[in-house]
């Protein structure tokens, strides 16, 4: 069954009303209603942020249905539990050095360990104006669900998809210079797998770019760590798309890397 609806977590901040605006634009572009989920120690006290919540996204998007939703358990449970119906799962998050900040990365890191769906996180200054590419960062065959996610997000903002594939190569004692290049048993072992890594970006994408034939693509292999290479990439992109691989609950370096520094917002997608 399709996913009817976004879900986006306020809480009356700036911060949280740039992640509105985000989730606006994602549920007009699904053509799929919106759900605002604002967790407070009182349900009274969430009326005057919902209520101006729904009033902007009314003004933005006039035929978009929204629902508001207040709740009283902590964010990152409640936003959990209504992340396993929804086709996408929305939160701000701010940079560093404010105390609001560090609880903000806190959700996000909370719910980026345990949501259930694609999970965008806000951040950067990017407008929400959908001219950019979208970026996905692809570590390998296994990263078929952030692949689909960012063919499909490219598609609906009408925009290309730039795909990044990183490798690295384990270490090799030192060997004596060799009189031909690249004829060394180490040479020969890191371009071999420099030609196999290569592929893997070729292989993976074949199926997704004849289902998708109006997204043009520009895939590229780079040696070099992941997380530096996607964070220098990230400046000139709509959002960056990566595989959430979670171990024990816990979100591997690039994640980390990205939530906390990328230049425009993030999207994690759960890998099986």
């Amino acid at each position: 069954m399709t996913p009817q609806y976004v879900v986006v977590g306020v809480d009356g901040s700036l911060v949280a009303v740039r992640a509105l605006d985000w989730a606006s634009d994602e549920a007009a572009r699904r053509e799929t209603a919106l759900r605002i989920v604002y967790a407070v120690p009182d349900r009274d006290e969430a009326g005057p942020v919902l209520g101006a919540a729904v009033a902007r996204v009314r003004a933005r998007h006039p035929g978009l249905r929204v629902t508001s939703t207040p709740v009283t358990g902590g964010a990152v449970g409640e936003l959990v539990r209504a992340s396993a119906g929804a086709a996408l799962t929305v939160v701000g998050t701010r940079g560093l050095g404010s105390v609001p900040g560090v609880l903000a990365r806190s959700v996000s890191l909370g719910l980026a360990a345990h949501v259930a769906g694609p999970l965008l996180v806000v951040r950067g200054d990017h407008p929400c104006d959908g001219a950019r590419r979208v970026l996905l960062g692809l570590e390998s065959d296994a990263d078929t669900e952030a692949a689909a996610y960012a063919f499909a997000e490219a598609e609906r903002r009408g925009v290309g998809l730039d795909v990044v594939h990183c490798w690295t190569h384990r270490f090799i004692a030192p060997e004596l210079p060799s009189l031909i290049p690249a004829t060394s048993p180490g040479q020969r072992e890191i371009a071999a797998t420099g030609r196999s890594e290569g592929a893997v970006p070729r292989f993976s994408l074949a199926g997704l770019q004849e289902r998708h034939p109006a997204v043009s693509v520009e895939a590229r292999t780079v040696r070099g760590g992941p997380a530096r290479t996607l964070l220098e990439a990230t400046g000139e992109a709509a959002v960056v798309v990566i595989g959430a691989h979670r171990r024990r609950g816990r979100l591997g370096p690039v994640a980390h890397t990205l939530l906390h520094r990328s230049h425009c917002p993030v999207v994690l997608v759960p890998t099986p």
